[in-house]
């Protein structure tokens, strides 16, 4: 049997089971939802986070790299954020925007993607993008000092320039925000038991009542596409190498659906500066790093993904690479996790809406 098949098979059997004990009127599995114990966050009273299944904003933007192609310009961050912040909300102011997922008493932590990072700080999200994102929470009317960016490692959160050579907080960042790091150990909340396998996650993840995810777009070497999902999934975790098994599928779909997760991660804005169409997820072949000069926001992790997943296809069929459904890639916990209720992962279901600034 494949490894897609096993995966298939696996969610099969968990949604028949999640399906009889709802109609029976049962406690649903631990593998699937939340209990007692487990933290939830609940957003501030009187305020309802906007939430939009199926919506997808992507802002294309031209020349908006620097001199060698690896990092934006300050400039055109904040413009591409501005723009897709605005087609997302309805709203042209950016604290306005970013009010309708956060709020002033909030703790928001923000959680980037640097395994890609490496040395050059080649492929991680990219602190330009990410200093626009802080701003723009703080515009909110969150003070500094509840705004957290975390990281698995010192060495990702260095891969995204964050942090500066003295590894401190980059000047570029407003002060009394914090850092901080959990190498997969700096956990504080009761284990749960997912895919059958216990694990916690980590508590710069767990004491945020908002988090707002800075995916970017990479091929996966074990699970095809690695996004906005497994960006949680694996790099909010104690053990994500205990969920690497028949290509991360259902398994990364049934983290992402522990409530602990659901309750508190509230935006997905995507770093498409470039993407990386193979030889993922570290930014090992350099040919296969492209400028793509894009931001995409939404608060639909699945339908983000989605996307994703096609832009790294298309990609690979243009540079006459097979698609990664027929190298035996697909990223199928993305179809489980639309499954799952997670999101959008119908194509004809999914809005993408596409502008250039």
């Amino acid at each position: 049997m494949t490894s897609k098949s096993v995966a298939e098979a696996m969610t099969r059997r968990r949604l028949l089971g999640v399906a009889a004990a709802t109609s029976a009127g049962l406690v649903l599995p631990s593998s699937v939802h939340g209990a007692e114990g487990r933290p939830v966050a609940r957003p501030p009273a009187g305020m309802t986070r906007l939430s939009i299944p199926g919506k997808v904003v992507k802002v294309q933007g031209s020349n908006t790299l620097q001199e060698g192609g690896l990092w934006p310009k300050p400039a055109a961050a904040k413009l591409l954020l501005q723009r897709a912040m605005t087609a997302l909300t309805g709203e042209s102011d950016l604290g306005r925007a970013f009010a309708a997922f956060v709020h002033k008493d909030d703790r928001v932590a923000i959680k980037p993607n640097g395994l890609g990072g490496g040395r050059g700080a080649t492929m991680a999200s990219n602190k330009e993008l990410i200093v626009e994102i802080v701003r723009g929470v703080m515009a909110a009317g969150v003070p500094a000092e509840r705004i957290l960016i975390f990281e698995q490692y010192q060495s990702f959160l260095r891969g995204t320039r964050v942090l500066d050579e003295k590894l401190k907080l980059h000047s570029d960042f407003p002060e009394g925000v914090q850092t901080a790091i959990h190498d997969n150990r700096d956990a504080v909340m009761d284990k749960v038991t997912v895919s059958g396998v216990p694990t916690r996650f980590v508590r710069p993840f767990t004491e945020a009542t908002a988090v707002i995810n800075v995916p970017v777009i990479k091929d996966h070497s074990l699970c095809g596409y690695t996004g906005a999902l497994k960006n949680i999934t694996h790099g909010c975790t104690t053990n994500p190498q205990s969920f690497h098994a028949h290509g991360c599928s259902p398994q990364i779909a049934e983290l992402y659906a522990q409530d602990v997760v659901k309750s508190r991660v509230v935006l997905h804005i995507k770093d498409g500066f470039k993407a990386l169409y193979d030889g993922g997820p570290k930014d090992r072949k350099r040919k296969c790093r492209v400028p793509h000069e894009a931001v995409y926001a939404s608060t639909d992790p699945v339908a983000l993904d989605y996307v994703g997943w096609q832009v790294v296809d298309k990609l690979r069929k243009d540079n006459g690479l097979a698609t990664l459904q027929a190298s035996g890639r697909e990223p199928t916990y993305i179809r489980v996790a639309g499954d799952l209720g997670l999101g959008i992962g119908d194509e004809a279901r999914i809005a993408l809406r596409e502008l250039r600034a």
